[in-house]
């Protein structure tokens, strides 16, 4: 059997559902395969379900602190992991009925659940029946990779997927990598009541970030009681017996030792799932890592086949997924040339205080050569965040000391996920930092230093 369509879209990620009503709104007939579940990683094990985690924690960290604040809450505080579970099943399942009620309501758009492959350039089989297009879009994804080390494939190791299913409070959770998604989990799980230990191959935790904020995030989840061992090296996975059945020997820094851990979790990185499109049938071009090569409009190698979010390699971020989509539809719909070489790079880590990141590191700005001004305030000297008892962390950012454009910032505070935007959207206008330095904002809150941080810059 084989059905005609304008276009299809293979996954259903952050850019997949958007394209799909837009093409259909256009007067396109359009077919959107999902293979596993509607809403990908985002919405089923990624930011929706990880985040509303974290608020969780959050409630039990600062249950833990009520008597800082006078505030008396009993002898001890509590988690039920099965309650704390099903929370955030309910969030879920609310967002992928949402999702899947919006995607059954919109005229001319098929929703097809099955494993597609292609078999031609331009065209894919699912569930035995063979859909044509001349427009396709692949918005597959990635899914979770493990270490290779000795051992680990004889033991069961979670992700940030299967973590999703976990209904228990690990006695002792071993994560491997000291990424963004490792170190949420560590804080998160730290603050549920497990004992954590963190362990990283690289001499510090993010290391793509400057070493004052993979510092003083190591800090703050120390603080908190989370263990790191870095630089490790030599490690290998086996079994033992007792409360702890996982043991890992390593070496941290060329110091012989042993971890000991009841749950252990990987979080070393993602592989893209092009691995499960048969794309040697269509000649469709990827990169060493299978990652699908695209253009600056996301245009594969082949005419008429598109690759969009995690599984083209531009940004492992549901943000730039979805902007993947609005570029897209914007060149096929509405006459514009965008492309994705126009965005700023921009991303937050979600633990607590939130970290985030826009632009160029301070590494990179050196590297530049560009002559350039930074500032850095410690939290300590922010009102609101003393009011709030949440002063750990800073805020940093970058200019150019020649055009005045900010090059990059770094907020690790209270609120630095979204006080960040602030800096993003002066980046995004081109306007000089004096724009915002001097706009006079409200007091008490954390954004209105923003302005004092850009009025003591000092040369890089």
């Amino acid at each position: 059997m084989q059905t005609r369509f304008d276009a299809l879209i293979i996954g259903s990620g952050q850019a997949g559902p958007f394209l799909a009503v837009r093409l259909a709104g256009a007067g396109l007939k359009v077919a959107l395969v999902e293979r596993e579940h509607l809403g990908g990683t985002c919405v089923n094990d990624g930011c929706m379900p990880t985040k509303t985690l974290v608020a969780s924690a959050r409630v039990a960290h600062l249950a833990r602190r009520a008597s800082d604040y006078g505030v008396n809450v009993g002898p001890s505080v509590s988690v039920d992991m099965r309650a704390v579970k099903a929370r955030k099943d309910l969030v879920v399942r609310n967002a992928v009925d949402g999702l899947a009620r919006w995607l059954d309501g919109t005229p001319g758009l098929r929703v097809i659940l099955g494993h597609a492959r292609f078999v031609a350039p331009h065209a894919i089989e699912v569930n035995g029946e063979t859909l044509e297009a001349p427009r396709i879009f692949i918005n597959v994804g990635a899914r979770p990779m493990l270490p290779d080390w000795p051992g680990i494939a004889d033991m069961p190791v979670l992700t940030n997927t299967s973590m999703m299913d976990l209904d228990v409070l690990p006695e002792h959770l071993v994560v491997i990598g000291a990424s963004y998604i490792g170190l949420e989990f560590a804080q998160m799980f730290r603050r549920f009541g497990s004992q954590v230990s963190v362990l990283e191959y690289a001499d510090r935790v993010i290391a793509r970030e400057d070493p004052e904020v993979s510092h003083e995030v190591q800090a703050i989840l120390e603080r908190e009681g989370v263990r790191f061992l870095l630089g490790v090296r030599e490690a290998e996975v086996s079994r033992a017996t007792g409360d702890a059945p996982i043991r890992i020997a390593l070496k941290s820094a060329g110091v012989a030792q042993e971890v000991h851990g009841s749950h252990l979790l990987a979080a070393v990185g993602r592989r893209p799932n092009s691995d499960w499109l048969d794309l040697d049938r269509a000649g469709i071009a990827t990169d060493a890592r299978g990652f699908i090569t695209v253009d600056d409009q996301l245009r594969t190698n082949l005419p008429g086949i598109w690759a969009l979010g995690d599984v083209n390699g531009l940004g492992a971020f549901t943000h730039t997924s979805y902007n993947d989509h609005e570029i897209v539809a914007a060149n096929l719909l509405d006459g514009e040339a965008r492309r994705t070489t126009d965005r700023i790079p921009a991303y937050a880590l979600f633990i607590d205080p939130p970290l985030g990141r826009i632009g160029m590191t301070e590494a990179q700005v050196r590297a530049s050569g560009r002559p350039a001004l930074v500032g850095l305030m410690p939290m300590s000297r922010v009102g609101r965040a003393k009011e709030r008892g949440e002063t750990q962390g800073f805020m940093k950012v970058l200019v150019d000391a020649q055009t005045e454009r900010i090059l990059g910032a770094a907020l690790l505070c209270i609120e630095g996920d979204e006080i960040v935007h602030s800096l993003l959207d002066v980046m995004a206008a081109d306007a000089s930092y004096q724009v915002i330095r001097r706009c006079v904002h409200i007091h008490p809150t954390v954004s209105e230093l923003i302005p004092t941080l850009l009025g003591n810059l000092t040369p890089l």
